[in-house]
């Protein structure tokens, strides 16, 4: 839950997050893992994409003020963007940003070619946009869009400590693209070293914002009994407006360039777009620990059982089945139940083990190959089963089309005239270009009448017309579709030999290689369970590998070391773009460097493939598979790039060059007075922060060439935004707690915490309760609470007070009416129009601290011949209202503008 803006003539009125939280909970930390929330802004799905890179800015800005109005942190905001990332992710980055390269130049000539052939037809398409496609690999560390995205991000934390009350004491740690270390690991890296400080309180309440699986893979190994993840709620099948002519209801490979249909009697809704609000859902990690303590609760053994011991072990074997640096087991796919089998092997092997398989992140091999060796016993029945599982779904498949074929009638309607199911209690949608969709179906049924049965055509024995001539029927109108080849065929007997030779290209005779391979994997798995609850044991090491050994191979791994090089470094922004972009993206690096890309006499010219191939491995689809791309080798790129190191520019060696986390406070924090205090005495020496004025947090605190400082303008890098004039934050360089290079956090949960009350009940267990009602998971934080509920009476008085045709007429009564309050549909009232005070008299007086209304949301004002009336004084004069010219001349995206930017002065991208 949260609490909506409330509109008043077309202009959001600012919501106070000062109040309670709306969801019945008080979270203290909220840690944002910034590329989560940066990739949907920039190049959204489901709706238009921001025309240059300001309204980029403003959409994140929004973004991150939607998701601290649901969780309204009361101690700390952290907000993280990947930096520099180990070698060992930027193998899959490397992977990740070739692909991204390779389906948008497929995408963008499939489109021009659909282009041509509607226009060839005579069909109608909008004139074609003279628009810079938006490259998404330019979200990558060295970038100037990342470098001009960490300013965005000061001035927006700088406006919001001025302005919002939520934030009044609030302390606000920002770790930019130029820190070193992945989004999320920076975070787990923070919580571990404030866990180790004597101040940490051990009941806070953690929450973090992303959608990576691995997240509650990386809450759970903290042991933190409060931890909660917010992530956007996965709708599938969104409708999105077809690339070519902007119209809802079909794609691109559909289109046919039909006329648009008019939206409106005067086509005044041209273009608008229906877009619902993206919905949040919390992950409670305190509940998926009751259910993991039902789980794993083992009686008579060897040991004394201990719950966060068997949790870390659980973590353990999650990375079996997949993560961002190691490819999954041949012999376990999650969608198979693989962490339901290990689950049950670890559970009947671990009374011989003697012991757990880690301990604050280090692993026992010798316990671990028991668990493996096990799953290799059973791995010719799990290849075996998948093959079966795999024909029996054919199959049924096969039946159920053939029945579908025979019973169906003459003529259906589909998409969105399709029928619906009675008891949809989904309300249906409004129809979407009803012309095209009409135009479809006669498409479809003239296709249909032109295949049926003719005088010429002779029937087959089961019944389908085959032409006189004897021509085969295309592969399209058969039941089977056609299957990737699959040379491997781990269903039969020398599955190992096979694998082998096709995916590593040498015999499993070589008993020396496949060590070679399975060596590298224990290497990794040692390396991913230390990243997870330690932090990075090497940068530098990678698995040398596009494929995983089986689990039968891992014998004698007790003996193979798992130490890593100490006082290894991360490479350099610059360094590493050369490593993960390929030659399309080369447009974001210096001249000199993008020319090692393209050049044949280039030395690293191998590294970058105009074309790869894609190994489907089993798979279905080109995104299941693997990039078979070439793996950058370290020595040969740090000597090509010795040679144009000299070319780079000032300004493109502090790009880069690694930087650190800053930390921001508000006049109201207790901490203000002691920043500002190292500013005025200059005190160049790294200086401890006092837990007592900042909630418990310590580090070390470093004056910053580039902060923020109270009484100096904080100017805007976005030209629709103002500068802030009156500025009364401060910002610092931060430093978390140093420890020994050999100093292990241990993974326990810590003395003083309170385990949290238990949300599941007895009957929770089952799928159905103990009276037979179906199983109906906890709504919300409070247990007690009442769900909203109205008897029939309210209904009966909802139906006499609200008109029965208040939707448009015909087949439409359920859309949204035309410019009704909050329909998607709703244009604001432009900047010259008539406000309506009285609207505006009823809010809640402002409190004195509260400082001026948000610059996002204030308006310039235009004085002739005297200083312009400043909004902090308009809050003096009158503090019981809100001024209504405080919301005119509104810009671009409900922002307001500059007196002076009110001509287009966005940079294009």
């Amino acid at each position: 839950l949260h609490s909506q803006a409330k509109e008043c003539n077309g202009v959001k009125v600012p919501i106070d997050t000062s109040k309670p939280n709306p969801n019945e909970v008080e979270f203290d930390n909220l840690y944002l893992d910034m590329n989560g929330i940066i990739h949907p802004c920039t190049h959204p799905e489901d709706k238009p994409a921001p025309k240059n890179e300001d309204e980029m800015m403003v959409a994140i800005f929004e973004y991150i003020d939607r998701i601290f109005n649901i969780v309204r942190p009361r101690r700390l905001l952290y907000m993280a963007i990947d930096g520099v990332a180990p070698r060992a992710k930027m193998n899959q980055q490397r992977s990740r940003r070739f692909r991204a390269s390779k389906e948008g130049m497929e995408a963008a000539e499939e489109k021009q070619k659909i282009r041509q052939e509607i226009l060839a037809k005579g069909g109608f398409l909008p004139p074609e946009e003279v628009k810079e496609r938006f490259d998404s690999n330019c979200i990558t560390p060295g970038t100037e869009f990342m470098d001009n995205l960490a300013k965005c991000l000061r001035y927006y934390i700088a406006d919001r400590l001025n302005s919002d009350p939520g934030w009044k004491n609030l302390t606000v740690i920002l770790s930019d693209a130029s820190a070193p270390g992945e989004g999320e690991h920076k975070i787990m890296d923070y919580i571990r070293r404030q866990r180790a400080q004597p101040n940490h309180d051990p009941n806070t309440h953690h929450c973090l914002c992303g959608a990576d699986a691995d997240l509650i893979m990386l809450g759970l190994a903290t042991h933190e009994p409060n931890f909660t993840i917010i992530r956007e709620e996965f709708k599938p099948n969104k409708p999105k407006p077809c690339a070519l002519c902007n119209q809802m209801g079909h794609e691109v490979k559909d289109c046919q360039g039909l006329p648009r249909e008019k939206q409106g009697k005067h086509d005044q809704f041209a273009d608008t777009l229906p877009i619902s609000e993206q919905e949040f859902i919390f992950i409670r990690l305190c509940v998926l620990r009751e259910y993991l303590e039902r789980e794993l609760t083992m009686a008579s053994l060897p040991f004394t059982f201990d719950f966060e011991r068997s949790v870390d072990d659980w973590v353990f074997m999650c990375f079996f089945v997949g993560n961002d640096f190691l490819p999954h087991l041949p012999s376990l796919e999650i969608r198979e139940g693989a962490i339901d089998r290990l689950v049950n092997i670890y559970k009947n092997v671990v009374h011989k083990t003697g012991g757990y398989l880690t301990e604050s992140g280090f692993v026992n091999l010798q316990r671990v190959q028991m668990i493996m060796l096990a799953v290799g016993e059973v791995e010719d029945s799990i290849f075996k089963k998948r093959k079966d599982d795999d024909d029996n779904f054919k199959r049924r498949q096969k039946e159920k089309r053939k029945r579908l074929k025979r019973d169906q009638p003459s003529f259906i309607p589909g998409g969105q005239f399709s029928p619906q199911a009675l008891g949809n209690r989904s309300s249906p949608q409004a129809i979407c270009n009803p012309r095209q969709a009409a135009f479809e179906m006669r498409m479809h049924d003239r296709q249909n009448s032109t295949t049926s049965a003719s005088p010429n055509t002779s029937l087959t024995p089961d019944g389908s017309p085959s032409l006189g001539g004897g021509i085969k029927r295309k592969s399209e109108d058969s039941d089977s579709e056609p299957e990737p080849e699959d040379n491997i065929r781990l269903w039969e007997t020398g599955w190992k030999q096979r694998y082998y030779k096709n995916k590593f290209d040498v015999d499993a005779s070589d008993e020396k290689f496949r060590r070679k391979v399975v060596q590298s994997y224990v290497e990794g798995l040692c390396w991913v369970l230390r990243y997870y609850y330690q932090g990075c044991a090497s940068w530098n090491w990678y698995y040398p590998f596009h494929y995983a050994p089986f689990a039968s191979d891992f014998e004698g791994i007790a003996d193979m070391p798992s130490d890593f090089e100490k006082g290894s470094k991360p490479f350099k922004p610059l360094e590493q773009l050369m490593g993960v972009f390929p030659a399309a993206s080369g447009n974001f690096l210096p001249p000199t460097w993008r020319k090692l890309m393209t050049d044949p006499e280039s030395s690293i010219i191998d590294f970058y493939p105009e074309d790869f191939a894609i190994d489907l491995n089993g798979k279905k689809y080109a995104w299941q598979g693997v990039a078979l791309l070439p793996f950058v080798d370290e020595r040969r790129l740090r000597a090509a790039l010795e040679e144009v190191y000299p070319d780079l520019t000032p300004e493109e060696s502090r790009r880069n060059s690694l930087g650190g986390d800053v930390l921001f406070v508000g006049k109201h924090h207790p901490l203000c007075d002691f920043i500002v205090e190292q500013y005025k005495t200059k005190n160049t020496e790294a200086v401890d922060i006092p837990p007592e004025l900042c909630h418990g947090i310590q580090g070390k605190l470093t004056l910053n060439n580039n902060a923020v400082l109270p009484d100096q303008v904080v100017e805007s890098p976005v030209p629709m935004l103002r500068d802030l004039t009156q500025n009364s934050a401060v910002s610092i360089s931060f430093k978390d707690p140093q420890f020994a290079e050999d100093y292990v956090f241990k993974a326990t949960v810590l003395p003083g915490a309170k385990k949290p009350a238990p949300v599941l009940k007895p009957g929770d267990w089952e799928k159905t309760n103990n009276d037979g009602r179906p199983w109906r998971p906890q709504l919300g934080f409070n247990r007690d609470r009442k769900p909203v509920h109205l008897d029939q009476s309210a209904f009966r008085t909802l139906g006499h007070t609200m008109p029965r045709d208040r939707g448009m007429p015909g087949m439409y009564p359920n859309a949204v009416p035309l410019g009704a309050y909050g329909s998607p549909y709703a244009r604001p009232l432009m900047g010259g129009q008539q406000q309506i005070p009285k609207l505006l008299s009823n809010l809640r007086p402002q409190e004195s601290w509260r400082g001026p209304t948000p610059l996002f949301q204030q308006t310039p004002q235009r004085t002739a011949g005297a200083a312009p009336l400043l909004a902090w004084n308009r809050m003096l004069q009158s503090p019981n209202q809100f001024q209504p010219a405080q919301y005119q001349g509104l810009g671009p995206m409900g922002y307001p503008q500059r007196p002076e930017d009110r001509m287009d002065r966005g940079r294009q991208v």
